[in-house]
């Protein structure tokens, strides 16, 4: 009896040695689904004179369960691609479900026989799938997959006319429960805690900050920023100051490192950073960590003691700039590091010597 009322308040009962069959069983039923799309673009030179930056969704098309589509930027995503074609893939948030949906993709640019040019194929990572979200606007692709030179020289383009395929294959996960359903009460859903703290930023709704970092502004909350780093909890939240600020300027920072800031500290995630930028944002960032989280002496030893050799290589370029060493010598985390790694002040006192 006992066990019938927890189990109608909701808790499981005890459970009970079977003397039978099972009652019940699944089965997992996990495939791979590919869909190819090719898409023709006629009348490549009226694209050139698109700005950077802007696109044209040049194909939307269905395949493997999903809408899909593809966009076309002739003079590259951002200005440092400028010559460069730039091509990204998107799937339509009305065709997911509530899991995301994984997949991996293909760009081939095609010869005049259709067939994939050697060196001009770009793939996302094939040890990894990568996700693409119901709620995800954001999309996923090469900004250099070809430079407009190359793409000339190679011969596929003729009559003002080439032509890049799309492979695309999709995860399919099944479960198929047979016999007696668990029964549940209540179904409680995955924490999309950080999920909805990135739409709050995004949309800047009962933003009391704003700062400006190199010509753009970004609003934000100030409690949050407060409760994710003790530096920023100091500046907004000093008894010292007698009124809060409401604007900040920040002098000594790119505005795109503060943005990949913002965004890790509202949803403890990097934002979609593609491999030619991400070394550059990364030794940035690990400035800006030393302003607003820790040392640059606890970062080097983090980097020392997990093979970090591109953290590392970007604390040595750091300290041994102006006067940074002599700074960080003054710090709690230079002593960790003197203390834990003392090959690797070695290492740094050369260089600094040279």
């Amino acid at each position: 009896m006992l066990a019938n009322m927890l189990a109608a308040l909701g808790f499981s009962a005890p459970a009970v040695p079977s003397t039978g069959a099972p009652d019940g069983s699944s089965e997992l039923v996990v495939k791979a689904v590919s869909v190819s799309h090719m898409l023709t673009i006629n009348g490549y030179s009226h694209t050139k004179g698109i700005t950077y930056g802007d696109s044209i969704t040049a194909a939307t098309f269905a395949g493997a369960g999903h809408r899909w589509s593809i966009l076309y930027y002739p003079n590259g995503s951002c200005y440092d691609d400028i010559d460069w074609i730039s091509l990204y893939l998107k799937v339509d948030p009305a065709t997911c479900g509530p899991d995301a949906v994984k997949a991996r993709f293909r760009f081939s640019l095609l010869d005049v026989k259709g067939e994939p040019v050697p060196g001009y194929s770009k793939s996302s990572k094939d040890e990894h799938w990568r996700g693409f979200f119901a709620a995800m606007t954001d999309k996923r692709g090469f900004r250099k997959f070809i430079s407009r030179g190359a793409l000339e020289e190679s011969g596929s383009l003729v009559d003002d006319c080439f032509s890049v395929r799309c492979d695309i294959t999709v995860l399919k996960v099944i479960r198929k429960d047979k016999g007696v359903p668990c029964e549940r009460f209540v179904v409680v859903p995955p924490s999309n805690i950080n999920q909805d703290f990135g739409h709050l930023l995004c949309s800047g709704k009962g933003a009391d900050i704003t700062f400006e970092v190199a010509g753009e502004t970004f609003a934000a909350h100030r409690s949050i920023l407060a409760a994710r780093s003790p530096v920023f909890m100091a500046e907004l939240f000093s008894p010292m100051k007698e009124k809060a600020a409401s604007f900040v300027r920040i002098d000594d920072m790119e505005a795109r490192v503060f943005e990949v800031l913002l965004h890790f500290v509202y949803t403890d995630s990097l934002p979609e950073i593609d491999d030619g930028e991400a070394m550059v944002v990364a030794q940035h960032l690990l400035v800006a960590t030393d302003r607003y989280t820790t040392s640059v002496g606890t970062s080097l030893t983090l980097a020392e003691q997990h093979g970090c050799l591109g953290v590392k290589k970007a604390c040595f370029q750091f300290l041994t700039l102006g006067n940074n060493l002599n700074a960080a010598i003054g710090t709690d985390g230079f002593d960790h590091l003197t203390n834990s790694c003392p090959s690797i002040l070695k290492e740094l006192l050369a260089k600094v010597t040279i």
